[in-house]
């Protein structure tokens, strides 16, 4: 007896691991419903806690771009703490869902578009009133619409500049001291022959006084 119900006891643990597996291997397009617990940006959800939604279709300024804290906190307004439901069409490269959400009658994708708060995410878009929706929100100056035209570039455009720009470089660290060091050849770079030449009054690293001290390292 005690070995039968040992067995049952693996056989429903098992039968549990497969559907667990098959629920996650879900593929889209298909719906499911949940409450929306965090807002990351203007287009971007977490639901229940753990599942992230991208929003299909549309594109949100970047939170560092501008507009991008109006349309997190437009979002937000939409669906924070607020049941929806969700029909994912895809799964990104981020493993976040990208789905069409509703918040009871609702479509939020189309409402932060009309709203001015995204872009119709032209390279995706497949619903023909999302591009309808941002015409006129560019023509009545709402949302983002209103910023100056310098100030408006795409998020898939601020992306690639934000991805190009170059790092900014540190300036070389050194222990800013006088009296150690009197010799062109005892600094290490530039930065801390300037340091000893303007703040320490060691004038002989200037031995040309064109104002640039060691030459070798201040080319």
């Amino acid at each position: 007896m005690r070995k039968r119900t040992l067995g049952s006891l693996v056989l429903a643990v098992a039968l549990s691991a497969v559907s667990c597996t098959a629920s996650e291997a879900q593929t889209p397009p298909f719906d499911f419903s949940g409450e929306v617990t965090r807002v990351v940006d203007g287009d971007t959800l977490e639901v229940d806690e753990k599942i992230s939604v991208r929003l299909a279709e549309i594109d949100a300024p970047e939170r560092d771009q501008p507009f991008g804290s109006e349309a997190t906190r437009a979002l937000a307004r939409l669906t924070s703490k607020r049941t929806a439901r969700f029909e994912v069409v895809d799964v990104d490269r981020y493993d976040r869902y990208v789905a069409h959400v509703f918040v009871g009658d609702v479509q939020v994708n189309r409402e932060m578009v009309r709203r001015g708060f995204a872009w119709a995410y032209t390279r995706y878009v497949r619903d023909l009133d999302v591009i309808d929706l941002e015409k006129v929100a560019r023509r009545q100056s709402r949302g983002l619409w209103a910023l100056p035209e310098a100030d408006r570039d795409p998020p898939w455009i601020w992306r690639r500049s934000s991805r190009k720009a170059p790092a900014a470089v540190s300036a070389p660290r050194f222990e800013a001291v006088c009296g150690p060091k009197t010799r062109c050849s005892e600094m290490s770079h530039c930065a801390e022959a300037r340091f000893h030449l303007e703040k320490c009054g060691l004038s002989h690293l200037d031995g040309d006084q064109d104002g640039t001290p060691c030459e070798s390292l201040c080319r």
